[in-house]
């Protein structure tokens, strides 16, 4: 038995990330559904633009979760440190 991990290819890593992405995107939609659906039923005498509201906006929170996850250069705040400095600095 190896102590030592095994190395995860980038085909799964970046599997495992859409993966996650898609996921998120089903549920903060369904949120969005359900919510804009209980507006529109208790607030706005059952119209449809708040369904669509609600969904549009849990898509879009997806979507931006997923840019993030993609690109963590969009992070606020972070800085990307190439690895030419990191060998030098060791």
């Amino acid at each position: 038995m190896s102590s030592t991990p095994k190395p995860t290819s980038s085909e799964n890593i970046v599997a495992q990330k859409f993966d996650r992405c898609l996921a998120d995107l089903i549920v903060k939609s369904g949120v969005g559904f359900s919510a804009g659906v209980i507006a529109s039923v208790i607030l706005f005498r059952r119209r449809a633009w708040p369904v669509a509201l609600g969904t549009g906006f849990g898509a879009g929170m997806a979507y931006a979760d997923c840019d993030r996850s993609f690109n963590p250069a969009r992070i606020p705040g972070t800085r990307i440190i190439p690895h030419s400095e990191t060998k030098e600095s060791s």
